[in-house]
């Protein structure tokens, strides 16, 4: 019959110390009776806690009550009663301990609010966006639209129906932003799921899911382009712009020439200019489409960064007063003051809106599509859109970039309102003369 332990008081448990604490290589156990093998753990420095030795199934467990005084005399015998007790329904208390621990950590995982899991998503995703502009619009729209509506709740609670709450006002009237906003919003709860913060399907999901129940964003509205400058006012307006002083007008003038984004060339390092090769080589980082874009320069394009003077200490061609990048702005604005002989401003026909800087790439794709016979994949490789591994595969070797610098050429010519030095170019009256004895 095995030894029954001496049922000790509290006291005397808080007198129990190690036989040799200058010998650190052992602990001491002291069975305190009152359930059979509850034992007190004494480490050589002093530390103390519950232990209960019993046999589970065929193995024999020591399972950690813990810590003396924390956890008191009385509160371990109770903790080891209720251990026993499994062991007599045949079940594991580690195990059952183990578990509901877990559970506990999975929890209070899945406690973390919207809020909580865009601080955590929302800075790696704002850095792989290379315009300021952008990443501040990014925030905004977050921060109208989704914080009020989810911003507190548990990102593991978010159903459909609160991704519908969020969009549906915006869907028919701002269908871009909501789109945009969509997108974020499946990826914000992605990463949720990823690091264990919800789980099951993303209700923010597109295809089999909201894809159900809005209507597609092209039935609501269709895309509405950048007001442009039409082609019949392309050479009057950049005639009017080359009269025009300052950085920004230059910058905007290359931007044309160039059929470039706005950042693109407010970011331009003079490192980035090739003056042999006369070639302007963007690095990927700001780009749109996170490729680096070559582009051939036309003479007239070459003209202009040779003429910028170097501000002191800038590595930008297109330079700000304080040597810094130039705004967005600042370009914006100087083509907003540009105005027509009788003061009004340049229109886009097709909107009735003014022109803006962006807009000029859809100038420059009218002019490409309507006025030559360069392949439409040279005019999307000019405007950096991918167009396809095979074209993209061209566009890297040096006969693309060749034929790509006779179009940028032949367009200059034409803003410049010279006569064409290209037979891809098409003489529009004699066009029609054929056409009409036809």
């Amino acid at each position: 019959m095995p030894k029954i332990a001496k049922e000790l008081t509290a006291l005397a448990v808080s007198r129990l110390k190690h036989p040799d604490p200058d010998n650190g290589e052992f602990n001491a156990y002291y069975a305190v009776g009152g359930v059979a093998g509850l034992m007190l753990q004494i480490t050589p420095n002093g530390g103390r806690s519950w232990v209960l030795r019993t046999t589970v199934a065929t193995k024999r467990r020591n399972m950690g009550l813990g810590s003396y005084p924390e956890i008191t005399l009385e509160a371990a015998r109770n903790a080891a009663r209720s251990a026993k007790a499994s062991v007599r329904d045949g079940r594991d208390p580690i195990i059952e301990r183990d578990a509901k621990k877990a559970a506990l950590v999975a929890e209070q995982k899945r406690g973390m609010t919207f809020t909580e899991a865009l601080g955590e998503y929302l800075p790696t995703k704002l850095a792989s966006i290379g315009s300021e502009k952008n990443r501040k619009a990014l925030e905004a729209t977050i921060n109208t639209y989704a914080k009020p509506e989810l911003g507190r709740m548990l990102v593991g609670a978010i159903t459909v129906q609160d991704i519908l709450r969020v969009l549906s006002p915006i869907w028919d009237t701002k269908t871009q932003t909501a789109m945009r906003l969509r997108a974020e919003l499946e990826n914000v709860l992605a990463w949720a799921t990823v690091h264990g913060r919800r789980s099951g399907d993303n209700p923010a999901r597109w295809d089999g899911n909201l894809a159900l129940t809005l209507p597609r964003p092209s039935k609501v509205v269709a895309t509405e382009n950048h007001p442009a400058i039409a082609l019949p006012d392309a050479t009057p307006w950049f005639e009017a712009l080359r009269g025009r002083d300052g950085t920004a007008a230059r910058a905007l003038e290359f931007i044309a020439l160039n059929a470039s984004r706005s950042g693109e060339v407010r970011g331009m390092k003079r490192s980035e200019y090739d003056a042999k090769a006369k070639i302007w080589t963007v690095p990927a980082a700001r780009m749109k489409s996170r490729k680096e874009h070559r582009i051939p320069l036309s003479d007239e394009a070459i003209a202009i960064i040779e003429k910028q003077r170097r501000s002191d200490g800038s590595e930008y061609v297109f330079a700000s007063p304080s040597g810094g990048i130039l705004t967005d702005a600042a370009i914006s604005a100087a083509m907003k003051r540009m105005t027509k002989d009788d003061g009004t401003q340049w229109i886009d026909p097709k909107n009735g809106r003014p022109a803006v800087p962006h807009g000029l790439r859809s100038t420059f794709r009218d002019w490409a599509g309507e006025k030559t016979t360069y392949p439409n994949e040279m005019a999307e490789l000019a405007l950096a859109h991918t167009v396809g591994d095979k074209v993209e595969a061209a566009y890297r070797r040096g006969d693309m970039i060749e034929k790509r610098r006779h179009m940028m050429q032949d367009w200059a010519n034409f803003l410049y309102g010279n006569r064409a030095s290209s037979d891809n170019v098409i003489d529009m009256t004699t066009a029609t003369k054929k056409r009409v004895r036809k």
